[in-house]
């Protein structure tokens, strides 16, 4: 990756659209919509963080990390569809909820959550017309219920995120990153360029899915990075997954406690004997939800509404994902200054709603075929997504398993 310098956060507005977001935010047919808040603006301000937390100087610009995928993988805006496909806007019977269908097992999950079998080519409109009869709570209800990623989109919820404590370098220790998809793997990305030594951890019945949905970008993400497979299904898998998380000084996963507690892995253990843990969901370890990236920040209230009709639209491309990211390796970036571990308990919904603000929102202009954001400075013009060059090939899934388990002298399965 070619270093550049990080740029210097701006006006909001002057970040939003730079960042590639506006681009993708709204309908194809409509004009670029510019969201609430400073989600772009505090991707800067991380970036800059990284940067000058990090011995080997990490320079990134946060605010154009947010649309990399789209730029890579040419997605682009869609109004109330996500820029994937696979997210949707639906009417609730009180307001508007995000609801997602992207894995195989889904639509049989939603039908179960409306009481009826979908049609798993096209589930949307049953969808659409039970949710547009019921509650946004009811939904949340049978989502959390279900495992279901959906939910009523709320602007005003409170917000926690936890602030970095000491700076500390990452220089060579170990991260174990248990993640799939961006805002983990993200993280681990930009702990591999401060300096560690990144190994993905992969079982054989689930991969990263990541590693199908975009080839160039799972490589941007994960080159350099070495790749084991342990089956936790196995004595032997699982023993090799304990011992690789007893050896690592800072772990990343982004699932339920109660997942790798079912695989032997506990986090307050690693915590007490001084790593780093660094656990995404969707909402707090505490809470049973499930999400990704575009249902999470809209439920959250990143979403940009059209000027006259007052429909929203989705903003950017997953963006909760990218954000959490690089929030999560800002703080696997700080430690306790005493040198004890800590447990970083990341909610994805609260990283989200704590850029929103209720400063009001610049409406675009087009002038020929450019369009501008207004603002007090004048127009700015709308970029669109950029993306880092890739550099090479990410490692193919297992291809180091017997060599890093080999060199931190853990028996292989």
């Amino acid at each position: 990756m070619q270093p550049t310098t990080a740029p210097v956060p701006g006006p909001p507005a002057a970040d939003w659209a730079a960042s590639g977001v506006v681009a993708l935010s709204g309908r194809p047919d409509g004009p670029p919509l510019v969201p609430p808040g400073r989600a772009a603006t505090r991707a800067r301000e991380l970036s800059s963080t990284l940067a000058a937390f990090s011995e080997r100087t990490v320079t990134v610009d946060g605010a154009q990390l947010l649309g990399e995928r789209a730029a890579l993988t040419g997605l682009r805006r869609r109004g109330t569809v996500s820029a994937g496909g696979r997210c949707r806007l639906l009417r609730t019977s009180d307001g508007w909820a995000a609801v997602s269908c992207a894995r195989p097992d889904d639509p049989l999950l939603l039908g179960a959550l409306i009481g009826d079998d979908l049609d798993a080519a096209d589930p949307w409109p049953a969808l659409a017309d039970w949710i547009r009869a019921h509650r946004g709570d009811e939904l949340l209800e049978r989502a959390e219920l279900l495992g279901v990623a959906a939910g009523p989109v709320r602007p005003d919820e409170p917000a926690h995120c936890p602030s970095p404590m000491t700076p500390r370098p990452v220089e060579g220790l170990l991260v174990v990153d248990f993640s799939a998809l961006w805002a983990g793997p993200l993280c681990a990305h930009l702990l591999g360029l401060a300096g560690a030594r990144v190994v993905k951890v992969e079982t054989p019945g689930r991969p990263d899915g990541a590693r199908r949905g975009g080839p160039e970008f799972y490589a941007l993400l994960h080159h350099d990075h070495e790749s084991v497979v342990l089956d936790p299904t196995e004595r032997t898998g699982r023993s090799a997954l304990r011992a690789l998380v007893d050896a690592a000084d800072i772990v990343i996963e982004a699932s339920r406690p109660r997942a790798l507690a079912g695989f032997g892995l506990d986090a307050e253990a690693a915590v007490a004997r001084g790593a780093s843990w660094v656990s995404i969901t969707a909402a707090g370890r505490a809470s049973n939800r499930i999400g990704f990236g575009d249902d999470i920040a809209a439920a959250a209230g990143l979403v940009a509404f059209e000027p006259d009709s007052g429909t929203p639209a989705f903003v950017g491309d997953a963006i909760a994902d990218p954000l959490t990211g690089l929030t999560a390796a800002v703080l696997a970036m700080s430690a306790p200054a005493d040198g004890r571990g800590v447990l970083w308990d990341i909610s994805m919904t609260d990283v989200v709603a704590s850029t929103l603000t209720a400063d009001p929102v610049p409406r675009t202009a087009q002038r020929g075929d450019t369009w501008f954001v207004e603002s007090e400075n004048g127009p700015i013009p709308v970029a669109k997504p950029l993306s880092r060059k890739m550099i090479g090939p990410a490692a193919e899934s297992g291809a180091d398993t017997a060599r890093v388990l080999g060199s931190l002298r853990i028996p292989v399965p």
